[in-house]
């Protein structure tokens, strides 16, 4: 039976290629069950069995607990301290007493338990060999053949016994794939599973586009070309962001390839996915110009403090900035981190015109000056208060119209202005005004700010005020002051509020 077991362990290790050590253990699992049930108890038994001869021994465990451990369940497989001590003085807590038992025969091994165990200790082992063989290689490309297709996926066959699943929402829409079909994927997670841990491809992330341009282009292996960030519309349409480290290359060139053919293979294994090429500029207005392709930019104007670009382009072009459905903004501001709003070369005047004048008013208001002083402000770039009152003197001295005094004199009323919004904050009855107050249809600068000088800093706190009260607070008509009013409520009727 000893020769046997050797036996056993040679057969399984070679058939299933897992060591020698895991199929011990498995039948070491094996025998201690079955001689719990020879023995008919609930005790706890350990098999050790000898890697050179096969012979093995039982023995009963017990593990000491503190006498007062109300945690005690069983004197089956627990001792208790002071009982333990009779017979082994120096044992402590938490050790475990261990006694010789009769060991089962291996041919008397219920045959259906040593298989259960000696199965599951192997499809455990397995699985680790995978997971060890696949954990340095996930976000790289993968290739294997197609097993199946179910409602959870496509399940992709890698080889010695390794199996992948793109889940469908990472396949590419349209997409057919059949049986035996090779199919390439990008390694995203090794995802823990009660089956055992699941490799999970994909066919839609971005990562994806840009480990196949590794392999088509070798410049960008040899980091004379980086690519810098992808956006995809998956089986659609994609924009890639690239960088020559080298001034003599075209990164545009080298990716496209001989007559389009290194972008061609790629756009091939992405079911025709149409694939832009576009030069990174470190730059960003530049970089989202770039992206904007092949849509002609005509004016960008660039608000770094909301992350935000307005594009002007021809009106005659607007569509094609735009993209069928929203796609080639959508793309451009996937790939710039940006976003983007595009419209007319009009579209962008009128608003251009109507944010000045809404900066007009408000230091009209709050610097107390005529619009023309107003009006040279903005038109020199200045839209906030704290510009006025902390920018450089020398700045505001360059500014043809303004002399000394006129400088000296702006730049005390902004910190007066400031000084006093500080202290209605710290008093509770004020703040600044929040973005979605600012952005309300008929709202402007100054009223925001009047609002939030009086502690009405959003649109639900507009939203929960009286006509009167906010007469009082603007110095409007109640008609006026009911229409911002109501606005602002607007969103309580759309969520059935």
């Amino acid at each position: 039976m000893n020769k046997e077991i050797l036996l056993v362990v040679d057969a399984v290790s070679n058939e299933k290629g897992v060591e020698k050590g895991v199929i011990f253990e498995a039948l070491e699992s094996a025998l201690a069950m079955a001689t719990r049930k020879y023995h008919g108890g609930r005790m706890d038994v350990r098999v050790s069995i000898d890697r050179e001869s096969g012979d093995y021994e039982a023995y009963r465990r017990w593990t000491v607990v503190d006498d007062e451990d109300p945690e005690f369940e069983s004197p089956d497989y627990q001792m208790l301290l002071s009982y333990a001590q009779q017979k082994y003085p120096e044992i402590q807590i938490g050790e475990v007493i261990e006694e010789p038992v009769e060991a089962v025969d291996f041919g008397r091994i219920a045959a259906q338990t040593a298989k259960q165990v000696i199965v599951q200790k192997v499809r455990d082992a397995e699985r680790q060999k995978v997971v060890e063989e696949y954990e340095d290689r996930v976000g790289s490309l993968v290739m294997g053949i197609v097993k199946r297709t179910d409602r959870n996926g496509t399940y992709v066959d890698l080889g010695n016994n390794a199996e992948a699943l793109v889940p469908r929402e990472h396949m590419i829409p349209r997409e057919t794939v059949r049986t035996n079909d090779r199919l390439r994927g990008y390694l995203k997670e090794i995802r823990p599973d009660a089956r055992g841990p699941q490799l999970i491809l994909s066919r839609t992330a971005p990562e994806f586009l840009i480990e196949l341009f590794k392999l088509e282009v070798p410049e960008v292996g040899q980091e004379i070309i980086d690519i810098l960030g992808a956006a995809r519309d998956p089986g659609m349409r994609a924009k890639i962001a690239v960088r020559s480290n080298d001034p003599r290359l075209d990164p545009v060139g080298a990716c496209v390839g001989m007559r389009g053919s290194r972008v061609q293979s790629v756009s091939n294994e992405l079911a025709g996915e149409r694939i832009d090429i576009i030069v990174w500029d470190e730059n960003p207005a530049q970089f989202v110009i770039n992206a904007m392709s092949p849509a002609e930019v005509l004016s960008i104007v660039v608000d770094e403090e909301k992350q935000s670009m307005d594009i002007a382009v021809a009106e005659d072009k607007l569509s094609l900035a735009i993209g069928r459905g929203g796609q080639n903004i959508r793309l451009a501001s996937q790939l710039t981190g940006w976003e983007l709003n595009v419209m007319t070369e009009e579209q962008a005047e009128e608003k251009s015109e109507a944010e000045a004048r809404q900066l007009v008013t408000y230091f009209m208001e709050a610097l107390d000056v005529d619009e023309e002083v107003a009006g040279i402000l903005v038109q020199e770039g200045f839209s906030t208060l704290d510009e006025v009152a902390y920018v450089d003197e020398a700045e505001l001295l360059s500014i043809e119209e303004f002399d000394e005094d006129v400088v000296a004199e702006l730049r005390n009323r902004a910190s007066d202005a400031l000084l006093t919004r500080a202290i209605a904050a710290q008093d509770g009855g004020g703040g600044e005004p929040a973005e979605d107050l600012l952005n309300m249809d008929g709202m402007t600068v100054a009223l925001a700010n009047r609002l939030a000088a009086s502690g009405v800093c959003t649109m639900e706190d507009l939203a929960e005020q009286a006509a009167d009260d906010v007469v009082e607070m603007l110095g409007i008509s109640e008609q006026e002051a009911s229409e911002l009013i109501m606005t602002a409520r607007a969103p309580w009727f759309e969520t059935g509020e």
